[in-house]
């Protein structure tokens, strides 16, 4: 039986290499032999921030089954699979044979796929029977919305004027019309543009009487729902923009991808304790009803984390906030023999304070750069700290200089919160919250393992009521009241 025999490599493969390994190895690979084996779902639960290390207790098994699957994987695991686990796995007399591309013969046993070539094979009708693999749910959401996206560039208004000459001058006439209303228009420091239906309207309307358009202009028409949303951004050097459309949920778009199929998740549990990475919307909407739903957490934490957060702190709209964190970055940076990280997603607030850092403690304070001192000061946005921390030493601490809830200036974010807010429904604690709560959650988890200390210097965290549901998201923690020398 599948099970068994993934279990009985994979354990031997573990005690060959003999290091510490997470405990719950065997347990995962036997869940996905089972469901690869049985054909149904299987949702896999870990805990939040967990390191790829558990990658391989899914690989096992994928390599030694014959059923046809699909594994959906960013570009970072990709990489990780391809560069360190398929040689672990070779090493010991396991092939794992591994298409990739945008198309797959029926004879390819695994076909490995970015999001955006599963959105291509789902439009295409080309996943036929295979199992979907998904080893991270929690991001799945925003990696499809980013793939079912539609961006056009000025190269793409080019070739549209090329291949349908006689439409030229509506079209020119169109494009200096929607530019002056972009640059009409205030942008925000991301330099983007929100835009109304009504402004892309005259577009929409002229593309329908002309036939046939390139690509990616016939799914721009598409789009044109008020389910998507779309922006501008703009290049103020150059005087050029660029239009960008995007579905406000993704997997209702997708709705169906895996209703009778085969399916292996595996999320991060994220947001408020005892969440879940996808709403049970979400999960109806693609058709995803487990039969076998799994928590595999790390083991109980020996000390909680201590967490600096003072009572009294001033809030980010307050004139006095970039001094108050100027002089709690200092005093926290002062004695610290680790790597601290600084997480602020405002670009010119945190500039201001690199400056004001480097100014005091010179070249030990670098931004987003990959390769700190030892006791350096990493200022970084979230986005940036998320995509890269894996390659980065463990810090000593955190400074969570503001909380990472979306800005209602990000046009997609507004149009989410507009939609939540025609259905009376609470955009805050139902969107902003949970999905801040979720990236903390993953921002910090490598505190946990280094022993580091994690400071709070948003003063909503004490003063606002929803503030307790963040610390309780951090549970176990410990109250650090004073600060120190480390």
């Amino acid at each position: 039986m599948l099970e068994a025999r993934a279990h009985h490599q994979l354990k031997a493969l573990l005690r060959q290499e003999g290091a510490a390994r997470w405990p719950h190895h065997l347990t995962l690979s036997r869940l996905v032999a089972r469901s690869l084996r049985r054909g149904d779902q299987t949702f896999v639960r870990l805990s939040a921030g967990r390191d790829p290390s558990w990658l391989v207790g899914l690989l096992v098994p994928l390599a030694l089954s014959e059923a046809p699957v699909a594994l959906v994987l960013s570009a970072a695991l990709r990489q990780r699979l391809l560069h360190q686990e398929l040689p672990r796995l070779k090493a010991v007399g396991l092939n794992l044979p591994c298409w990739e591309g945008e198309a797959a013969p029926a004879a390819a046993r695994l076909w490995l796929l970015s999001p955006a070539e599963l959105v291509t094979a789902w439009r295409r009708d080309e996943l036929g029977e295979r199992q979907l693999v998904l080893p991270e749910a929690e991001g799945l959401e925003r990696a499809l919305r980013q793939a079912l996206g539609v961006v056009l560039e000025t190269s793409h208004w080019e070739m549209l004027r090329r291949s349908l000459p006689a439409a030229e001058a509506s079209l020119l006439a169109l494009h200096e019309r929607l530019s002056r209303r972009i640059f009409s228009h205030p942008s925000n420091p991301a330099l983007q543009v929100a835009l109304r239906p009504e402004e892309e309207a005259p577009l929409a309307q002229l593309l329908q009487l002309l036939d046939p358009l390139p690509d990616p202009w016939p799914r721009w028409l598409e789009s044109q729902s008020p389910d998507w949303t779309g922006w501008a951004t703009v290049d103020p050097q150059l005087l050029q923009w660029t239009l960008h459309r995007q579905p406000l949920e993704p997997l209702e778009v997708m709705a169906g991808l895996l209703r009778g199929r085969g399916t292996v998740l595996i999320g991060s549990e994220l947001g408020v304790p005892g969440g879940s990475p996808w709403s049970a919307m979400a999960k109806k909407a693609l058709g995803f009803d487990p039969q076998v739903t799994v928590r595999l957490s790390d083991p109980p934490l020996q000390d909680p984390l201590p967490i600096h957060a003072p009572q009294r702190q001033a809030l980010p709209n307050s004139p006095d906030f970039g001094q108050h964190l100027l002089e709690h970055s200092r005093r926290l940076v002062l004695g610290q023999e680790g790597l601290t990280v600084v997480l602020i997603d405002d670009g010119p607030l945190r500039l201001d304070l690199i400056s004001a850092l480097a100014a005091e403690f010179g070249s030990r304070v670098d931004h987003q750069t990959t390769a700190p001192e030892s006791n350096g000061v990493l200022c970084c946005s979230w986005d940036w700290w998320l995509a890269h921390q894996e390659r980065l030493p463990l810090p000593g601490q955190i400074v969570v200089a503001l909380l990472p809830i979306a800005s209602l200036e990000d046009p997609l974010t507004a149009a989410r919160v507009w939609a939540l807010r025609q259905r009376g429904r609470d955009w805050f604690r139902e969107l902003l919250l949970p999905e801040a709560l979720s990236r903390m959650q993953r921002a910090v988890a490598g505190l946990r393992r280094s022993g580091g200390r994690l400071a709070l210097l948003d003063g909503r965290v004490r003063r606002r009521s929803w503030g307790r549901q963040v610390l309780e998201a951090l549970e176990p923690w410990v109250d650090l009241p004073r600060l120190m020398p480390r």
